[in-house]
């Protein structure tokens, strides 16, 4: 029994078209309420969601309540509180909440394990999930990406356990209490809402009280945020580290990275040899999210032989360093990176992947405030590839700021004289461009949090000649 909703019949989700408020949703609907939701875009969580029965309305207005008349408002980060129908919600006395809230009460209510950190949770929290799928033991799901495996981002277990991802971009990581708090790393994003490196570090240190009194942290002692973290605070539950080698309590050693994909690496606990694991996903942050998944499945009692079964056939979660498809000896992918962190994590894999072959990267800055405040960081790793094609900022819920624009970044690279960067006017430019100077045997990789994926779908059906 889920005591916060208690009384609670009909709930309507303004955002539902975002992956996380599209994920509770479904998982509203699964646990038996009557669910509805609004959106500004029209975008493939909708189609989920519809496909769920669940109503939809374009936009957001007051009109909605009417139609849906909802006993609960959940809304999420990026509606402002003066929207007019949150404030007509309100006015009438709907009670409302944000998605974080809710969803920490029913994380809160079950055997919680929760993923954080600022890079690498959804595949974290997919290997974890798909681990705990595959081992009988039915988990409730609520992660940020969709999982190829399994197909879904959200749904309603059988068992005991709930394994969600949790989302500090707002804040609202702190409002839980997990069982397994995993931490994956703490760095500086997100700046809109964390001003400062240092408010991100005591953000993390206050989730770190609120694991529950049996619950134990799992985190990466690599990382130097997290670092910082435990020598500023003093926790109360169990710490268990992961990291390379056997200065912690799980480790990777014997590397060996796969040409066109996949890596494989020993484990040892406590210093003694485990096993010897595969995976199927390329790059050595891969292997520090197996590690992670792998304390959580051995803290659950899983067999090591179905940890190592299951983490060889992860095929990932979608957007993920993600293969999209091949035309004229031309092979596309697709990531979701948006952080200076996160993109040289992909084009490290990149290059272990392919080591032989021209990478092409299509670029998509995310939020003018991140540009703003990470572009020099951005320059110095788009340096590093082969062809660089840069497309304009994607605002996300962001007004323009001045001055601020996908040239700070080419002119970055221009200072370092690295000449191999094409400045975009649109998607259409770059798919043109890409077009005429790629040839067999290239690698053409979208990067962004935005749309560009579209990218690679439009080069994919020109190259086909799907259309003129």
């Amino acid at each position: 029994m889920i005591t916060n909703l208690k009384g609670i019949n009909r709930i309507h989700l303004m955002g539902i078209g975002g992956a996380g408020m599209s994920g509770l949703a479904l998982l509203l609907k699964d646990l038996g309420y009557d669910v509805s939701g609004c959106d500004m875009n029209w975008t493939s969580y909708v189609d989920k969601v519809i496909r769920d029965n669940i109503g939809f309305m374009l936009r957001h207005g007051k009109e909605h309540l009417d139609e849906f008349s909802p006993d609960l408002v959940i809304y999420s980060s990026a509606i402002p509180e003066d929207n007019e129908e949150l404030v007509e919600a309100r006015n009438r006395g709907i009670r409302t909440a944000k998605r974080g809230e809710v969803l920490s009460w029913i994380f809160d209510a079950q055997y919680g394990i929760g993923i954080a950190g600022t890079h690498g949770k959804t595949t974290t929290s997919s290997m974890i999930a798909l681990i705990l799928e595959q081992s009988g033991l039915s988990p409730t799901l609520a992660i940020g990406g969709e999982l190829c495996d399994i197909g879904v981002n959200a749904k309603l277990g059988e068992g005991p356990y709930m394994v969600a991802e949790l989302d500090e971009s707002d804040g609202s990581f702190e409002g839980f209490h997990p069982n397994i708090a995993v931490l994956t790393n703490a760095d500086w994003d997100h700046v809109n809402h964390y001003p400062t490196f240092e408010s991100v570090i005591e953000a993390f240190g206050r989730f770190l009280v609120n694991p529950k009194d049996d619950g134990v942290v799992v985190l990466c002692g690599e990382d130097v945020g997290l670092s910082r973290i435990l020598d500023q605070n003093h926790l109360k539950n169990d710490v268990i580290t992961y990291g390379w080698g056997n200065a912690w309590d799980w480790g990777a050693y014997n590397v060996e990275h796969v040409p066109g994909g996949g890596v494989s690496f020993s484990v040892t606990k406590n210093g003694k040899f485990v096993d010897e694991v595969e995976l199927s996903v390329s790059g050595d942050h891969n292997i520090m999210n197996a590690l992670a998944a792998c304390v959580v499945a051995d803290r659950l009692e899983v067999p090591f032989p179905m940890i190592k079964k299951t983490l060889k056939t992860f095929r990932g979660a979608k957007r993920r360093l993600q293969y999209i498809g091949s035309a004229n000896g031309l092979d596309v992918y697709d990531d979701y990176g948006h952080h200076p962190r996160e993109v040289a994590a992909t084009l490290n894999a990149l290059s272990q992947m392919f080591p032989d072959r021209r990478l092409n990267i299509v670029f998509q800055p995310h939020r003018f405030t991140r540009t703003a405040a990470m572009y020099k960081q951005f320059a110095d790793v788009l340096s590093q590839t082969d062809r660089l094609f840069l497309l304009p900022v994607y605002p996300a819920d962001e007004e323009p700021l001045e001055g601020v624009d996908s040239n700070l970044i080419y002119t970055e690279l221009q200072l370092r004289e690295y000449k191999n960067c094409v400045l975009c006017s649109d998607m259409y430019d770059a798919v043109a461009l890409l077009k005429e100077s790629t040839h067999e045997g290239d690698v053409v990789v979208t990067v962004g949090a935005g749309d560009v994926p579209a990218v690679g779908e439009m080069l994919l059906e020109v190259l086909e000649k799907r259309v003129v």
